[in-house]
């Protein structure tokens, strides 16, 4: 088998390659979760461990670029575990031809998302490569975890429900007007999450998983959650959220909001006695306006069912194929 652009979509075929390839010859009683990130027990509290890579085209779009996306990504996959994001380590690989102004942009952007985000860059490292004036970004994120929650897909249960943070589609419909040259108001909604989970935990909200809506989308998260829960998951279409101008783009070129990649968006698994005040919560939070009420996990199948706008019910099934390569 040799590589293609699919096996960076996060759907089926990403899942593939980590099953067949990663999973196996890596495979440990942490890794074996395959969550955001790896919660490590150590002399003191708990951490969160977390890796990524970046290499989204093009390097700047409305609403950020590979810098602030870098930082955002690794910041939230450690906010998915509870854990409070401390400290980051940011790799560069450097084409040559890159202009010089354009990496100092960058870096400015990583300052300001790390300032925001709460965290500190503690280590790096630049290589330099033939090319056409690219770069490429590789992190780790280091979070403490101060509470006594096992947060994870395998704590969802039949009766939770489920809250996603806000409107769907938006980065990668960004990403995709702008490399069609399609004028547009779209952005990004790249941003830190930390406000929302911060608020959650300090609250006592019976969250009982989290997880960042990126490749894949929100069809592909919830099929994951699904399987690692062995419950099944049905959600209401007429609730989902999304954006006026994603939601006409979408129309023109037939894309589907539930496959596609935020950057900022979460869903979260709550038991049902706290759903309406955890909802009014991340309502309060920065980031969190336009969350609504999606679904909810139920008994039976380890599937995930849509609740059509006319009654009818349909399964969503994971992402299968390319999807939109280099989006983050």
């Amino acid at each position: 088998m040799k590589i293609t652009m699919a096996h960076g979509s996060g759907g089926n075929a990403t899942k593939e390659l980590i099953d067949q390839c990663f999973k196996e010859k890596f495979a440990n009683r942490v890794l074996n979760k395959m969550e955001d990130a790896a919660v490590l027990t150590l002399t003191g509290p708990k951490i969160a461990l977390t890796t990524d890579s970046f290499v989204v085209t093009p390097l700047s779009f409305p609403g950020g670029d590979i810098g602030k996306l870098a930082v955002c990504g690794t910041v939230n996959d450690l906010l998915m575990m509870g854990a409070s994001p401390r400290y980051l380590t940011a790799g560069f690989i450097l084409e040559e031809g890159l202009e010089l102004a354009t990496l100092e942009g960058i870096v400015s952007s990583m300052q300001r998302a790390a300032e925001e985000a709460k965290v500190t860059i503690v280590a790096g490292d630049t290589k330099v490569v033939q090319g056409k004036g690219g770069i490429y970004i590789n992190t780790a994120g280091l979070g403490l975890i101060e509470h006594e929650r096992d947060l994870g897909a395998a704590q969802v249960t039949a009766g939770d429900v489920i809250i996603l943070s806000g409107s769907l589609g938006n980065h990668h419909a960004c990403i995709m007007a702008d490399r069609m040259g399609i004028q547009s108001n779209i952005q990004s909604d790249c941003a830190p999450l930390n406000e929302i989970v911060e608020n959650l935990l300090a609250a006592g909200m019976d969250v009982k998983a989290m997880r960042d809506v990126t490749r894949g989308g929100l069809a592909t998260v919830l099929n994951e959650i699904a399987e690692a829960a062995g419950a099944g998951i049905n959600i209401d279409e007429e609730k989902l959220p999304v954006d006026p101008e994603v939601g006409s783009f979408c129309e023109i070129l037939g894309l589907d909001p539930l496959y596609m990649a935020n950057e900022g968006k979460l869903v979260c698994f709550v038991g049902a006695a706290d759903a309406a005040k955890a909802l009014a919560i991340i309502k309060q939070s920065r980031y969190g306006q336009g969350a609504k009420v999606i679904g909810q996990v139920i008994a039976g199948a380890k599937q995930v069912t849509v609740t059509t706008r006319l009654g009818g019910r349909r399964i969503l099934d994971i992402l299968y194929g390319e999807g939109l390569p280099r989006i983050c």
